[in-house]
């Protein structure tokens, strides 16, 4: 009850709000509002509906109207007439006043004065109008006079809106020919609501519209086109597609795609979710007004159409719906040598900008996924519709392959991506991209393809690559065991300018170890020795290489490992010392610099020390002279957590180990995404062969 009275008196403060100057001023679409917001019959003629208003708020109706022509609808003549001054009278025929009234009225038609026909028309229309109505034969005079010059340059469009709502008053029917082309002359092209010079306009062609469905008068689709173009271009996207749902679904017609088109654009600038996704809604309607979506695009029109649907999906963030458009574009015939979906991609910055964003956004869900195929596909047709992949998007899918270790693929994209560096129609591939593929190429067992991202390497970037680049030839060298070639690289990295890090001197260890027949504990020794006197202090995993490398069976490789041991605990007990001054308890442990003893420490001395018994037992040594040197520190490094030190150990390996921090490149980490660094790493993994 309390609603309904609100509502009521909301309704009548609308009312009292209307005044007689107030109605008259309002146009067309104007009077429909007002009228619906009343819940009253909003269909008619303009003359209709400004009655109908005025009835509600209680308004007589016998009032001067006055048009955008400057001339009154029901108004007296502004100046006295001759007539006023001085009449003639043929008291023979008591019709001569009416007769005369329409002679002159002739004769401005017969002259094509548009203004002094109107002003004679609406002049008969106030004194004769009920006594006898003018004829259909006269409007439709009037209305060629003012049709002339489409429209006399559209001022003659609100006597011709006049004119066919006088028509339809009288029930007279309007032709084709002549309401059509008024509707249609009345818009303009560059001023605001489709007038021309501020006469015109989408209202006073709405309230034509209505006088010809109101008369029964057929209207051209041509018509209905250029009003949805009208309404568009203002921005009258629910009107527009009201327009087209009525042509399509209540009339059984099809509009031209130019009217799909405009109304989609307008519907697609806008970015309030509302108005987006009504461009589905348009699309619906061209598919069932009979246009193909895949066939569209042959046309400049459907490639309109599916652009906006295109800026539409982007903006809904709805990329299956962005990727179908485009694909049905790509099937549309009669446009080679191009293609339809390059050409829907390029018809303007915004569906460039949208059609480049649907394809980065599918492919990083393809990454995220792990579907390699997905993201290789969605990059390849990325350059088959002449968008420009970013940096990031290259590098994306390439790790996606290198981690999926599709190397033939990954090294087929870094390929591709360089020779469209050469001709600037992509970034130059980032060094670490060349890295991450070499790795993957490594992992492959792909030498080939290995030395062709090499070449390819040093012809973008003029270097033999950075320290990832080395260290992962150096892995392959060192599978090998070729220690003369690892020798080789680790000087050209220093001539290069690039400091050999921990894990270049440990994956160079590790070739010492890759031929079980001829370990090579002298090398292991003096890679150490070496890595010393450039300041990079060994790790575990350096270690326990150099150890693996000295289980020959001889007792001078147990003499290398003695004095290995050594060396490892004496770092050992610095890196201890040094943690515990440090006291930084909640970094977590660094690998690349840890060197206390693991459990493949305490696995490999327990063998050395086993080695150095059996060359005892053999009579190579003498128990007391071995007990006293060699077998000290392996059977130190064998129970270094069993030793005296345990309970400090215990106290201060979580702070000790944790507080180094690593003194590696930073290109390693820094420069590299996650998923690279993730497969770099696995450079690391050849130290795994001193744990075997």
């Amino acid at each position: 009850m309390v609603d309904s009275e609100a509502t009521q008196q909301q309704e009548d403060e609308r009312i009292s709000e209307l005044t007689q100057d107030l109605i008259n001023k309002l146009r067309y679409r104007q009077l429909q509002t007002e009228l619906e917001q009343r819940d009253m019959p909003s269909e008619g003629t303009t003359s209709q509906l400004r009655s109908r208003l005025k009835q509600a708020a209680g308004l007589e109706d016998d009032v001067c109207v006055v048009n955008e022509d400057g001339m009154g609808d029901e108004c007296e003549d502004e100046a006295p007439q001759l007539e006023s001054v001085m009449e003639f009278v043929d008291e023979s025929d008591p019709d001569f006043e009416r007769k005369d009234l329409l002679r002159e009225l002739e004769e401005k038609v017969e002259m094509g004065h548009w203004k002094a026909a109107t002003r004679k028309l609406k002049r008969y229309s106030r004194r004769f109008g009920a006594q006898e109505p003018i004829s259909q034969e006269t409007l439709l005079s009037v209305l060629e006079v003012c049709m002339a010059n489409r429209l006399q340059g559209a001022r003659a469009s609100e006597p011709a809106r006049k004119i066919l709502e006088q028509m339809v008053e009288h029930g007279y029917s309007i032709p084709e020919t002549e309401g059509n082309y008024c509707v249609k002359n009345c818009l303009g092209y560059m001023g605001p609501h489709s007038t021309h010079q501020g006469f015109g306009g989408i209202d006073t062609a709405w309230a034509m519209l209505a006088a010809l469905e109101q008369s029964g008068t057929p209207v051209q689709l041509e018509t209905y086109d250029r009003i949805c173009g009208a309404l568009a271009k203002e921005g009258s996207v629910d009107e527009g597609l009201a327009l087209l749902r009525k042509v399509v679904v209540d009339l059984s017609q099809t509009p031209t795609l130019t009217s799909f088109a405009a109304v989609a654009h307008a519907a697609a600038v806008m970015d309030d979710t509302e108005h987006l996704e009504k461009v589905p809604s348009v699309l619906a309607y061209a598919k069932a007004a009979g246009y193909d979506l895949d066939g569209v695009a042959s046309v400049e029109d459907g490639r309109e159409l599916l652009a906006a649907g295109v800026i539409a999906a982007e903006k809904m963030d709805n990329i299956a719906l962005g990727l179908r458009l485009l694909t049905a574009a790509s099937k549309a015939s009669g446009v080679d040598p191009d293609r339809g979906d390059d050409l829907v991609a390029s018809s303007s910055s915004a569906a460039q900008r949208a059609s480049t964003l649907i394809h980065k956004r599918a492919i990083n869900r393809a990454v995220e996924d792990k579907q390699w195929k997905l993201a290789v596909k969605l990059l390849e047709l990325m350059l088959e519709r002449s968008l420009k992949p970013s940096n990031f998007i290259w590098r994306n899918v390439v790790t996606c392959c290198a981690k999926a270790e599709r190397s033939k693929r990954a090294t087929t994209l870094l390929l591709k991506w360089a020779e469209l560096s050469e001709s600037g129609k992509a970034d130059v591939p980032p060094l670490t991209v060349f890295n991450t593929v070499l790795n993957a190429c490594e992992i492959c067992g792909e030498q080939e393809l290995t030395l062709r991202v090499l070449d390819a390497m040093k012809q973008c970037h003029d270097t033999e690559g950075n320290i990832i680049t080395f260290n992962i030839a150096l892995k392959r060298l060192a599978k090998q065991g070729n220690l003369m070639a690892c020798e080789g690289m680790i000087i050209g990295m220093l001539k290069e300018g690039i400091e050999p890090s921990v894990v270049s001197y440990t994956t160079a260890i590790a070739a010492c170890v890759s031929n079980p027949e001829e370990k090579q504990p002298a090398a292991a020794a003096e890679w150490l020795k070496r890595m010393r006197s450039r300041l990079v202090n060994p790790n575990v995993l350096s270690y326990n290489t150099a150890l693996a490398s000295c289980l020959d069976g001889k007792l001078a490789s147990t003499s290398i490992a003695s004095s290995i041991a050594s060396d490892m605990l004496r770092d050992a007990e610095q890196q201890l010392k040094t943690s515990a001054e440090g006291n930084d308890a909640e970094k977590k442990p660094d690998s690349l610099v840890n060197v206390f003893p693991d459990a493949s420490t305490k696995f490999l001395a327990r063998r050395l020390v086993e080695q150095l018994d059996q060359a005892v037992e053999a009579g190579e040594m003498d128990q007391r002279v071995a007990d006293e040197t060699l077998r000290k520190p392996l059977a130190a490094l064998a129970d270094y957590f069993n030793c005296d030190t345990e309970e400090c150990l215990l106290e201060t390996v979580a702070a000790g180990t944790q507080s180094m921090g690593a003194d590696v490149d930073k290109d390693d980490i820094e420069t590299t995404s996650r998923d690279e660094v993730e497969l770099e790493i696995q450079a690391l993994n050849v130290h795994k062969i001193a744990e075997v």
